[in-house]
């Protein structure tokens, strides 16, 4: 049996673990799955303490997106029966503002689907922002795509706080989910939001057919980008889709997930994002002790757990709501 508890303090004294602790931690048995998780807490404790982080997704845009991803209901190549409609107006992402600001939401994100943004899209974003900003105060991430320079910098001026854009998988990996674009057009993105000054946010989709050393290089490059908040998402394979009846994942494997996230990422939010509800299931709270951070409400195409619950759940494991306005620390 491994020592996790002593891994954990030399993760907090600096150290970097190997690649075969790291696969250890996802072969870690089941019987020890409640010490690795305690010791995942102890990191997660040491930079967060017991507050979590609430986010709220709206999706501004959906479907009609040129990219081939295999797992997006959204996609070209999708047959999923989802909604489908162009930028919503600004109004409308003003109302999903007040909605976050009522659920004590921390960071509003504001989700587009395609390939990047129009001019159109940016100005719409741009200008919502803007009023959220004098309104509500909060922190927003917008998530729109493959950004050009000229962009990024608007956003910037705007006061967007966060940029998304997710390397979903490793770049092993890249290819056998899409190949509409690179990963390395993925890793530019990030790279340029950084060059504006805005904090980064970049995550994952596990359970993709991927390995246990897929989730590993997944894990070390989010390191290596240096991103502020990284998103696990755990595959909600939708009909339609090509990863359409994939179902890899068990409750168990996913907190070991979270936990390799945070020994590999011990300062940064890890966000349980995507999939949360039917991957984790009975473990959801299990969860926010390697982790420090959740969305509430419902995702891109899918619904999430009620809000009430996800409050009740907080409270009963005696975690802290982390509301922060505005940017106070963009990096926390």
């Amino acid at each position: 049996m491994w020592n996790w508890k002593e891994l954990a303090l030399r993760v907090l004294d600096g150290e970097e673990i190997t690649n075969e602790e790291a696969l250890e931690i996802l072969n870690c048995p089941d019987q020890d799955l409640l010490d690795l998780v305690n010791s995942a807490f102890l990191i997660r404790h040491h930079y967060f303490g017991n507050k979590v982080k609430l986010n709220m997704i709206i999706n501004t845009k959906s479907g009609l997106c040129p990219e081939n991803c295999g797992y997006c209901s959204q996609s070209s190549i999708s047959t999923a029966p989802i909604e489908k409609y162009r930028m919503v107006d600004k109004d409308t992402i003003m109302k999903g503002a007040e909605k976050a600001h009522t659920l004590n939401v921390g960071t509003y994100c504001i989700v587009a689907s395609g390939r990047g943004p129009s001019t159109k899209e940016i100005e719409t974003v741009v200008s919502a922002v803007e009023e959220i900003k004098e309104k509500y105060n909060l922190k927003v991430c917008a998530c729109l795509g493959i950004l050009k320079p000229e962009q990024a910098l608007q956003l910037k001026e705007a006061g967007v706080d966060r940029y998304n854009h997710n390397i979903n998988t490793s770049e092993a990996h890249h290819e056998t989910i899409t190949t509409s674009h690179t990963y390395q057009d993925r890793i530019n993105t990030v790279e340029l939001i950084k060059q504006y000054g805005i904090s980064p946010c970049s995550g994952v989709i596990v359970g993709m057919k991927e390995t246990k050393q897929d989730v590993i290089n997944m894990a070390r490059s989010l390191k290596v980008l240096d991103a502020d908040s990284i998103p696990v998402n755990f595959l909600h394979a939708i009909d339609g889709t090509l990863l359409e009846g994939v179902n890899e994942l068990n409750p168990r494997y996913c907190l070991k997930v979270l936990c390799l996230m945070r020994y590999i990422n011990p300062t940064k939010e890890i966000r349980i994002s995507g999939g949360r509800e039917v991957n984790l299931r009975s473990l959801q709270a299990l969860g926010l002790y390697p982790a420090n951070s959740i969305f509430v409400g419902d995702y891109l195409t899918t619904e999430g757990q009620e809000s009430s619950k996800d409050h009740q759940m907080l409270e009963d494991l005696g975690f802290e709501i982390d509301f922060v306005n505005h940017s106070e620390n963009v990096n926390c």
